[in-house]
């Protein structure tokens, strides 16, 4: 039993032995990670070394060159979507990457790696330009899920400070030309507090690369973003010269919307106004309601158009359209009742002229049958006057002669016939108006559509 005992626990004793060579193997076969290199240590220790040394006495409150020379700021957009416009608010929306790139001496160092990849939170510990946009009514950062920040430094001290924005920035329009019109909506940046002595702005391509544009980044629905012309401007102000970076971007809208819901109703609802030259002229009921109808249409869809724009002081190119279109539809109202009133004058003056005729014939007819009958209790008698004077008999007319009275019927078919001749002012109406409607839309067309957009370039370097 004794060496039974001691047998088991020379086993237990081997079994401990041999443990952690088991561990040390399973753990590799089941992928633990392997121990860090010396080097990779080695570089996070330098560069965490390196980064204290450099912000060790940092004043992020002064700017680079402080006091020996201005500091330059390079920068460049690239523009991930462009739009809605809004015309009511004659503002934009535009979502950018914004790059902008310095050098700062106090941020040279040496080390394994030329470029140095930071984190968002470094940059609250250095220098950055105060970068403001001129005509942005709202800007956002973006913070989902980290803030949407990008910085990097390279060894001779230049930094790389990269933030996605989106910005709703201000668009004057000049809608004269409306819906034909085109506009330049600018993009203004600069320093708010530093003058051009201190701090100075430059695109990084120098051209119009330094603005991009994605493929498809657009999202506009009634414009077309025909290009972009990039500059620089100097403003003064009491506090000073400052430089402003812009960039305008070219928009020609799309007439296709409009065409569809205002100017095709419109010319429909002015050639429906001319049908009622066509109808009869003793058609009052129908030619009212034509007239009636259209102008009320006319009304609905001038309103209905304006809605959709400022409320601006003075008239668009689809304002005179539709005023034109009005002016037609109510001419053609007021030539129909001009119609009405010369036909209604002319048929009441046939009638009198009848009427007088037919009295007339009544009293000749009556005054010649009242010599020769006498009329008594129904029974028409005959006068005969003999050769004597002093006998006069009555005979007993053996037929009744009746009085011939003009039929209504028949006065009611030559005033009808009178009543039903067509109108001369319909004659020249059914001509004149089409082929006016015809030039105006002839030139109206010829006008705007062939207008050369008339945009707002980008102001010269003062």
């Amino acid at each position: 039993q004794i060496s039974a005992q001691r047998a088991s626990l020379i086993l237990l004793d081997l079994n401990l032995l041999f443990l952690p060579c088991s561990m040390s193997v399973l753990g590799e076969t089941v992928g633990h990670k392997e121990p860090i290199p010396d080097d990779s240590k080695d570089n996070i220790t330098i560069f965490t070394r390196i980064l204290d040394r450099l912000l060790d006495g940092y004043d992020n409150r002064l700017r680079p060159g402080l006091g020996e020379s201005v500091t330059e700021v390079k920068t460049n957009i690239y523009v991930t979507s462009f739009g809605p416009v809004s015309d009511t608010d004659m503002e934009y929306t535009i979502d950018v990457f914004f790059r902008q790139s310095w050098r700062d001496e106090r941020l040279k160092f040496d080390g394994p790696m030329q470029v140095l990849p930071l984190n968002n939170l470094l940059a609250s510990k250095i220098w950055t330009p105060d970068t403001f946009f001129h005509n942005g009514k709202k800007s956002v950062a973006h913070n989902m899920t980290t803030p949407n920040k990008l910085l990097r430094l390279v060894d001779n001290g230049t930094l790389l400070y990269t933030m996605r924005l989106t910005i709703h920035a201000e668009c004057p329009m000049h809608l004269e030309d409306f819906p034909m019109d085109a506009h330049a909506c600018p993009l203004k940046f600069g320093s708010y507090a530093y003058t051009n002595n201190e701090v100075v702005y430059i695109w990084t391509k120098g051209d119009e690369r330094s603005v991009a544009v994605a493929e498809d980044g657009s999202r506009l629905n009634q414009y077309d973003l025909l290009g972009h012309v990039i500059g620089k401007e100097t403003i003064s102000s009491s506090t000073g010269e400052y430089i402003v970076m812009t960039a305008y971007f070219h928009l020609k809208r799309k007439i296709g919307y409009f065409v569809i819901q205002t100017y095709l109703p419109c010319i429909m609802t002015v050639i429906l106004s001319q049908v009622s030259f066509w109808l009869n002229r003793e058609s009052v009921p129908a030619r009212t309601v034509f007239g009636v109808t259209t102008v009320l249409t006319m009304t609905t869809l001038s309103i209905s158009a304006r809605n959709s724009l400022p409320k601006v002081a003075y008239a668009t190119a689809m304002d005179w359209f539709m005023a034109v279109c009005y002016a037609f539809v109510f001419s053609a109202l007021i030539e129909f009742a001009t119609v009405n009133y010369f036909t209604k004058r002319s048929w009441a003056w046939d009638g009198q002229k009848e009427a007088q005729e037919m009295r007339r014939r009544e009293s000749a007819s009556l005054s010649k049958k009242a010599n020769n009958t006498f009329n008594i209790v129904g029974t028409t008698y005959t006068i005969n006057v003999a050769k004597d004077p002093g006998l006069t008999t009555i005979a007993k007319s053996a037929t009744a002669v009746p009085v011939k009275i003009p039929k209504v019927e028949e006065h009611l078919v030559e005033s009808r016939k009178s009543y039903n001749r067509v109108s001369r002012v319909d004659k020249i109406s059914r001509i004149i108006f089409p082929v006016l409607f015809f030039i105006f839309n002839l030139a109206y067309w010829a006008t705007y559509v062939n207008r050369k957009p008339v945009i707002m370039k980008s102001n010269p370097q003062k």
